[in-house]
């Protein structure tokens, strides 16, 4: 797996997204992270595509990762799941697939809101047997998991039969959940980290489904991160993702903009020393620096036993 990513949640216009695609493909981005829940697998397959077409990389140099739909959290629904990405992909396979959230749901349309949905309790070991065929059918490479807890985490170590190989989890300056990637670490499971550098589109998509914008921390302002940034003659968010890095965090940053793509490939060519290191380990706000807490699913999915998540902000759904 390449050292960073390009994350593609929000991103669903086509243009902008081939544009980001093209420009990431350009600056050396050959890790790229979508989702079917995303509504844009088809443009990121038609996009890959293209430059498989003109011969300008090979499939094998792309690592694509795809993840279970909450509707798909089922073991009679992943294989079609996964089946119905790769035919959006226009892929025979699929380098990663991540079960997206501990807590599933029933089928639903694209357009059942999601405050709407609702509740279907799922058996993550029977699943995870059926994410493990998926392997050995060579739909795709490797199996991992996303928002998973700990505790959850080790009942599929517990039972498996292929392990874990990723677990994908919000993760920046102001929410580090060292216990989690510890333990993740010790167990060969890579931590991918969403949303590094904050999420600044998090509160434009509140607002498209009725929910009002909540506080986001913001690193691009912090004094520390500015001081460590000027002195290290980088950006703030530069910064952000090579703590990241030095932490053994695999980032994938979401951004449209080309010039935003190209700097944040540029990391690996300075290093924090231990005392910058050490100034960022103590920006962690610990679950009060969660920006994505799914408060926006119904409450019957928010009160499910499997539901990852302390309840911390005030429900407006």
């Amino acid at each position: 797996m390449p050292g960073i990513g390009l994350g593609t949640w929000m991103s669903t216009r086509r243009a902008d997204l081939q544009i980001a695609i093209t420009a990431a493909l350009e600056f050396g981005y050959r890790h790229f992270d979508t989702a079917f829940i995303y509504q844009n697998e088809k443009i990121i397959g038609d996009t890959l595509k293209d430059w498989f077409c003109c011969k300008r990389v090979k499939r094998e140099d792309i690592f694509l990762t795809t993840k279970l739909p909450i509707a798909g959290l089922h073991e009679d629904r992943v294989e079609s799941s996964i089946r119905q990405s790769l035919e959006n992909l226009k892929m025979d396979y699929v380098d990663l697939y991540l079960i997206h959230f501990p807590v599933g749901s029933s089928v639903a349309n694209s357009r059942t809101p999601l405050n709407q949905l609702k509740l279907e309790m799922s058996d993550h070991n029977a699943v995870w047997k059926i994410m493990e065929q998926q392997v050995e059918e060579s739909r795709t490479k490797a199996i991992g998991l996303c928002n998973f807890t700990k505790k959850k985490i080790e009942k599929i170590l517990n039972n498996c039969k292929i392990k874990p190989a990723c677990l994908q989890i919000e993760s920046h300056v102001f929410l580090q959940q060292k216990e989690l990637v510890d333990f993740c670490q010790q167990n060969n499971i890579i931590v991918i980290g969403f949303s590094p550098l904050g999420n600044p589109g998090y509160n434009k998509f509140l607002k498209s489904i009725g929910k009002d914008g909540i506080q986001l921390p913001n690193g691009f302002e912090n004094d520390i991160i500015k001081g460590i940034a000027e002195k290290c003659k980088k950006t703030p968010g530069q910064v952000m993702l090579r703590y990241l890095i030095q932490r053994n965090i695999v980032p994938i940053p979401k951004s449209t903009n080309p010039k935003r793509i190209k700097e944040n490939i540029e990391v690996f060519d300075f290093e924090l020393d231990s005392d910058d290191l050490k100034k960022l380990e103590g920006l962690d706000l610990g679950e009060e620096g969660r920006i994505l807490d799914f408060n926006f699913f119904s409450k019957q999915m928010r009160e499910s036993p499997e539901f990852p998540f302390p309840k911390k902000r005030k429900e407006s759904i």
